[in-house]
């Protein structure tokens, strides 16, 4: 009932106050900034990596750029250094809020987020905005909003469609519901007229154009990591790992299940060995001397455990449970191996990251598991791992680039979109395991840069095949090449590229010239 009366007051609270402004307002209108952009997030502005490349995209073409959102995460450390970006921070709810009854703080939130934004974009920004991008979803009331700062502002709006709001809506209210429906009819009145529509996927732009006739110009924009996603260095493993050890530290279960390390020589991945000694061999005093040793760069451990990473926003439209049950099922594989005297699978430790609602009832779940108080015959856990780590910007990327494997469990809600988790890990030349659903082949392979699975026995067989022979894993290694191949002859490209090439045209009349 709560979510229903939420929805309802989403819908009437920016439609009323639209339809009031728009009868107040009779002044004529400032002409816009030429060179300027609003990028509109109405969420935690770190934790949206495509509309902060957005935002750095436009600001690397010269564009005065205003990235306006809730603060909470830490923008990427690149955006933080260009001058011609500006943070323009929504205010949160009050904390008071939280203690109210629904029906009293609901009303309250929306409309504070309702007045938010218009103040930011209306108020605040010193000049109209040449353009306003907005992502979608949310859909409601944003669409709203910035529909009507076009019309008093002359802005252009592009709708950078990343999936369909109502199909997320439908997920917990079923597809038939009403106010299914009139989401869907609010996204689709909203969102069909805009300067430019652009798309996360071919499917997505094709269902939308025939299905809703959306006017104005129409391009897809796959997501590509940034250009400093990479492969990680032995050095830059060695480091990360340095930094990681407090947050691992805190899991008990790791201390005898991780090789021994001993920082900052070595981690539980890499080590430093010793590579020479000086031609005496002693200090002055006449006794070895440990400043005589010159140390290697960090190589990688052989007697490491296979390294695998997810990142989840636990929330009931990604299956964590789905990742859980084929650990279960690695963990007996890799014990049935041992007792039979075949070839051993290596140790797995799964790191997962992100953050939200159903962390702490999955988590608790995989440590009843690896404890042996969940099932399993009651043995705790020999060969698997899982912990959950919240990493800064910096850090995620260079977690991808170390790991062997990664693991994607996103079900797109309209079987239209495509999940960014993927994108990044192939960016860090990450091979993946990915859930499988209609438009996936635009960007996972089956059999040549990852593999798709459809469900947790599955998905178990393919961490078998690929991580027998660890550290030396052949089709692990035969996935990785096909990334490295990608990345040598253009195919991939990264986000800077696929920018210019889509959205530059759109946003400038002089895109022709590359030093603009």
């Amino acid at each position: 009932m709560d979510d229903v009366f939420r929805i309802l007051l989403q819908l009437l609270a920016p439609s009323v106050f639209i339809w009031t402004v728009w009868r107040l307002v009779k002044q004529p209108r400032e002409r816009p900034s030429m060179r300027s952009a609003a990028v509109l997030v109405l969420g935690d502005i770190g934790r949206s990596p495509r509309m902060m490349y957005h935002a750095e995209s436009f600001a690397t073409a010269g564009f005065e750029t205003f990235l306006i959102g809730y603060p909470g995460s830490k923008p990427v450390p690149s955006l933080l250094s260009i001058p011609h970006v500006h943070f323009l921070y929504l205010s949160t709810p009050p904390k008071h809020l939280s203690k109210l009854p629904f029906v009293v703080a609901a009303p309250r939130k929306v409309l504070l987020q309702v007045f938010g934004t218009l103040h930011a974009l209306l108020v605040r920004m010193p000049h109209p905005p040449e353009f306003i991008i907005v992502q979608n979803p949310p859909s409601i009331p944003t669409l709203a909003l910035v529909w009507l700062v076009s019309h008093l502002r002359g802005s252009k709006v592009i709708i950078d469609w990343h999936n369909l709001g109502y199909s997320i809506l439908a997920l917990k209210l079923g597809e038939r519901h009403p106010l299914v429906r009139i989401a869907k009819a609010f996204e689709a009145y909203f969102g069909r007229s805009a300067y430019a529509h652009l798309f996360v996927t071919q499917a997505m732009r094709d269902h939308l154009v025939s299905s809703w006739h959306l006017q104005g110009h129409k391009a897809v924009l796959h997501d590509r990591p940034p250009a400093h996603f990479h492969r990680a260095s032995p050095s830059e493993t060695h480091d990360l790992f340095l930094r990681l050890q407090p947050s691992l530290e805190r899991y008990s279960s790791l201390t005898a299940f991780l090789p021994f390390s001993s920082p900052p020589l070595s981690t539980p991945f890499t080590t430093l060995t010793p590579a020479s000694r000086s031609s005496t061999g002693s200090s002055s005093l006449g006794s070895p001397s440990a400043f005589d040793t010159i140390l290697s760069l960090p190589e990688p451990r052989a007697d490491r455990p296979a390294l695998l990473v997810s990142s989840t926003s636990w929330t009931p439209d990604e299956d964590f449970g789905l990742l859980r049950d084929a650990l279960v099922l690695y963990e007996r594989r890799a014990r049935e191996r041992e007792e039979k005297g075949g070839e051993v699978l290596p140790k797995v430790l799964m790191v997962v990251t992100g953050k939200g609602p159903l962390r702490e009832r999955y988590m608790g779940e995989i440590e009843q598991l690896q404890n042996g108080a969940g099932g399993e015959g009651d043995e705790p856990w020999r060969y698997v791992r899982c912990v959950s780590l919240w990493l800064e910007a910096e850090d995620y990327p260079l977690l991808l680039g170390s790991a062997d494997l990664g693991i994607s469990l996103h079900a797109s809600s309209s079987a239209l979109d495509l999940p960014m988790k993927v994108v990044d890990m192939f960016g860090c030349g990450l091979p993946v395991c990915a859930l499988g659903f209609a438009c996936l082949p635009e960007l996972v392979q089956d059999g040549v840069n990852g593999l798709v699975f459809k469900d947790a026995t599955q998905l178990a067989e393919q961490l078998e095949t690929l991580l027998t022979g660890h550290p030396e894993a052949s089709a692990l290694a035969s996935l990785r090449e096909s990334l490295v191949h990608a990345e040598e002859d253009g195919s991939w490209g990264s986000w800077a590229q696929n920018w210019d090439r889509v959205v530059r045209p759109l946003v400038l009349r002089d895109a022709g010239n590359p030093t603009m």
